[in-house]
């Protein structure tokens, strides 16, 4: 998951190059330049989707700050001066002053068309029998929060984990292991999940499982919003009433994309 893949990844000599504007009142962004449904240099992921909405909703241009989403990334980016904006980061991130949500997702089972009883809970003993590939987070990789719901369910032995680091994102290699068959199913995050899942040769089906009520420290839903400078109050509310005014808009990208959306939880 991006964000969640300011995963401690190492970023060894990584060099900012940045499509930089100094014109006054430029929207200017910080981004991963490969790593799609996010973002991507040529502009295809949702994320360069909704900075063009701002932009143009702002009436002024829009400029890049590229280097890849690892470690350092606000550091060497915001913190460095070169940008103002991320458009995806956890709604609670530590490094930024962020928005109110635009969009909750989820972990999803992605799993093939046709199966007319799919797993409601981690208690479905096929989740035992089944190859299960499962994203792996981390300098450590560790578990993300489907993989430790499969292990306290007894599913190890069937479970494959895939490192962030790779010369593929993670997704994408587990969406080949199940186009080639080498996977019976998988948990993914839910925007990687549905973009990849739109572009499989077999056709896929998501479903949305709650982790178990003995689990409940490992949270599936994420709240993603955008993220400011800490300090900048002023582009933080502009951004507030953007996404008050533009939901609907930003909701058709999302969809464009296939991104699983759960809605906010109640009061």
């Amino acid at each position: 998951m991006k964000r969640f893949a300011v995963l401690a990844l190492a970023a060894a000599a990584l060099a900012v190059h940045a499509q930089a504007s100094d014109a006054p009142g430029t929207l200017r962004v910080c981004a991963d330049p490969d790593n799609l449904p996010y973002s991507r240099e040529d502009g295809s992921g949702f994320e360069n989707r909704i900075a063009r909405l701002v932009a143009s909703d702002f009436g002024v241009p829009l400029a890049y700050a590229w280097l890849p989403d690892l470690r350092g990334f606000v550091r060497k980016t915001m913190g460095a001066g070169l940008c103002d904006v991320i458009v995806g980061v956890p709604a609670g991130f530590e490094r930024t002053l962020n928005t109110r949500p635009y969009y909750r997702s989820t972990y999803v089972l992605v799993e093939g068309q046709g199966d007319p009883a799919p797993p409601r809970d981690f208690a479905d003993p096929r989740l035992r029998r089944w190859r299960i590939g499962v994203q792996l987070v981390g300098d450590d990789a560790a578990a993300t929060p489907p993989g430790h719901a499969l292990a306290q369910a007894g599913a190890t032995g069937n479970v494959v984990g895939y490192p962030m680091a790779g010369r593929q994102p993670a997704a994408a290699r587990i969406f080949d292991a199940l186009d080639r068959g080498e996977l019976d199913a998988a948990f993914v995050w839910g925007p990687q999940a549905g973009y990849y899942a739109q572009r499989s040769a077999r056709p896929l089906q998501l479903h949305v499982m709650q982790p178990p009520s003995t689990l409940q420290e490992q949270r599936f839903t994420f709240a993603i919003a955008m993220g400011v400078r800490r300090g900048d109050r002023a582009l933080r509310d502009r951004l507030d009433d953007f996404i008050v005014r533009r939901q609907p808009d930003i909701d058709r990208i999302l969809a464009e994309y296939g991104v699983p959306r759960v809605a906010e939880p109640a009061p």
